[in-house]
């Protein structure tokens, strides 16, 4: 399993070269058994080779750009990369970008190498990871069922799953990060939504959208997530779990979870609490209201009919399913996104009060395991509550604008299943640390 640290000890004892990382990463995408083909809708293949030898030449001449240097990364299809085109995985949009977008600036500054660009839900709208324009990757863990890989960045989990990157770049609007990370058995970080520059990332929501990595560990996030917030020299602190204070919420976030999520996490829940954590369960109400936080389609249905009215006239060449959604947002009136607004901030205090005296709040990222894609395409009810499902509680964070870590809790060989820290707003090093320390108590460090 590819990490940050172990690679950056390999180049740096001359045990591997980033050509070498690249060419396997390569080999990884064109297996014929493996889903390269619809994990990936561009490989940048020549360009990376020419990238990795001059991160070579310069390794040899003592220069070593970031933690990241040399290392080989996928960009979600909705970011801008100069002199290629953006289609956030439609067939309608074709943007020829003319610059990078921020995230993938400061990436290329720390010296990563771009591998590619990942398949991902048409306009990032959606969280069970289905494209029927370009194929929908199947999830590693059980490809003979063809599972979903979850969404939107269905490309990026599935990549990082399958040993095709370091890292893989994503965005996270109502958990398009976590829910593909949890269900595809990576780790996937949400940093507050300001912390990491979003121009020239195709927007499906200004208010909710963030940028954040799906990797193999929470030190690999936190590596790609201090270049990405432009913080390249940060440190990760070291947390012990001892003592670590959890909020369970007792909510809708703990209901109706498929029975292999509910024993993943409770078994994760028991191993903290060995090792010291104190975890309180504690009612809150505040996150049995999503009906009233996403109604209409809440942020992402307004500012996306307003993103998309370029787009209108050819809305029967989106996905059925993204199209309509986007036109959810044509009945918000201007008092209604006011009041949204006003309904948000409430939200924020209310569990800013209710968290300020613990470390993190705790619950499964995604309420299911992986289902079919058969199962998620049998009709359009059956997709909705397929959705619905899956994005239900990692969309809590994105409205409270706070951040928070994936990471995986199954035991090797089962279902893949995501267990969730979570921080409030701007918390974002302490959350990571603190993610550190669970992950070291699952024994997944």
């Amino acid at each position: 399993m590819w990490t940050v640290a172990q690679l950056s000890r390999d180049l740096a004892a001359g045990r591997t070269t980033s050509r070498e990382l690249v060419e396997q990463a390569l080999a990884r995408i064109a297996a014929p058994a493996g889903e390269g083909a619809r994990a990936f809708l561009k490989v940048y293949d020549e360009q990376a080779r020419a990238d990795a030898d001059h991160a070579d030449r310069l390794r040899t001449r003592g220069v070593r750009r970031s933690a990241i240097d040399g290392l080989p990364v996928s960009l979600k299809d909705l970011f801008d990369v100069a002199g290629d085109v953006t289609r956030a995985g439609s067939k309608v949009l074709a943007i020829d970008a003319k610059a990078d977008a921020g995230a993938v600036a400061r990436l290329r500054a720390a010296g990563a190498l771009f591998i590619g660009r990942t398949n991902m839900v048409e306009f990032a709208f959606g969280g069970v990871g289905l494209n029927p324009h370009y194929g929908t990757p199947k999830n590693p863990w059980d490809r003979a069922a063809g599972r979903v890989p979850g969404g939107s960045s269905s490309g990026a989990a599935v990549a990082q799953a399958e040993g095709m990157c370091v890292m893989a770049l994503g965005s996270d609007t109502r958990g398009s990060v976590r829910a593909p990370s949890a269900l595809c058995g990576v780790t996937g970080w949400k940093p507050t939504a300001r912390r990491v520059p979003r121009e020239g990332a195709f927007p499906l929501s200004f208010t909710l959208d963030s940028i954040g990595p799906l990797a193999n560990s929470v030190a690999c996030c936190a590596a790609y997530d201090a270049v990405l917030a432009g913080e390249p020299g940060a440190t990760l602190p070291r947390m012990e779990v001892k003592g670590l204070r959890l909020l369970l919420p007792r909510s809708s976030a703990l209901l109706e979870l498929d029975r292999a999520v509910e024993q993943a996490f409770e078994r994760a829940l028991k191993r903290f609490a060995q090792q010291g954590a104190i975890i309180e369960e504690k009612p809150v109400p505040a996150f049995d209201r999503q009906a009233e936080y996403f109604k209409g389609g809440g942020y992402a249905g307004a500012e996306s009919y307003y993103i998309h009215r370029p787009y209108l006239d050819r809305i029967g060449e989106y996905d059925p399913r993204v199209g309509k959604r986007l036109l959810f947002g044509k009945d918000m009136s201007a008092a209604d996104y006011v009041e949204l607004g006003e309904l948000r901030a409430a939200f924020m205090r209310e569990i800013e009060t209710l968290s300020a005296p613990y470390d993190a709040i705790v619950m499964p990222t995604v309420a299911c395991v992986a289902p079919t894609i058969a199962q998620t395409e049998a009709s359009m009810d059956d997709y909705v509550r397929w959705n619905m499902r899956i994005l239900r509680n990692p969309g809590l964070i994105n409205f409270l604008d706070g951040c928070a870590a994936s990471l995986p809790c199954h035991e090797p060989g089962t279902a893949p299943v995501g267990l969730m820290v979570c921080g409030t707003a701007s918390t974002d090093r302490r959350t990571l640390a603190v993610a550190a320390a669970l992950e070291r108590a699952l024994g997944r460090d």
